[in-house]
């Protein structure tokens, strides 16, 4: 299980900084991690960059709530995602859905134009869609680069099976990312009966959203010990 790539989700400079030294893969930056997370400022994003070297992805989500977005908010979207590229990410997590709850092709098209060529990755407003495998299909169609999710459940570890089915039919079509509820004692049996390759780790000390590095690290060590 050496192989498996561990992104760490972190919303201050100081949580990237220890995430990277404690063995993380790659980063998501997010804020407001509390109510779901929302797009970075471009201040923190650009503090973060020059403070690590691992890759770095960065949340574009214009505000709370559900994932159907308007005119409006898809050009703010596409500012937020310029600016990412400007301040050095590699990569941007983003999602949009239409009111029926399907995959809005529309409007992840035009974001995945905007993105370009910075890698995308779709978030787990995924896992709301009535239907996760036709979803991942017209992700997989449009050219989406990974998929968050936790195989239609709340957590990962209650979504071995569907994140199994996604890594069956989709892999290596696009990557499958195991999130929600991973942690140091899950994380090798998601691993061993999903089959992803990735996994996605938000562990926040409670009261201040910080990293839970003691939590990172175990995870890590897990990991690799299963090797």
């Amino acid at each position: 299980m050496s192989t498996i790539l561990v992104e760490a989700c972190v919303q201050t400079v100081e949580s990237a900084v220890l995430a990277a030294t404690s063995g993380a893969d790659r980063l998501e930056l997010c804020a407001a991690l509390e109510v779901g997370g929302v797009t970075p400022g471009s201040g923190l994003l650009r503090a973060v960059r020059t403070r690590v070297d691992i890759p770095l992805q960065v949340l574009i989500r214009p505000r709370t709530g559900d994932f159907q977005y308007d005119a409006g908010s898809l050009e703010a979207m596409r500012f937020d995602i310029a600016e990412a590229r400007r301040a050095g990410a590699d990569g941007v997590v983003l999602g949009a859905l239409n009111p029926d709850g399907n995959v809005d092709r529309e409007a992840l098209a035009t974001l995945l134009e905007a993105a370009r060529p910075l890698s995308v990755t779709f978030h787990r407003a995924i896992d709301r869609t009535p239907d996760l495998g036709a979803g991942v299909a017209t992700l997989v169609e449009l050219g989406v680069d990974r998929v968050l999710t936790a195989g239609g459940a709340e957590t990962a570890a209650s979504g071995l099976a569907g994140l199994a089915g996604l890594v069956r039919r989709f892999s290596p079509t696009i990557g499958i990312v195991a999130g929600g509820g991973v942690r140091a004692d899950n994380v090798c049996r998601i691993v061993r009966e999903s089959g992803v390759r990735e996994v996605h780790l938000g562990p926040r000390l409670p009261g201040n959203g910080e990293l839970d590095v003691v939590e990172l690290a175990a995870t890590i060590g897990n990991l690799s010990r299963e090797s």
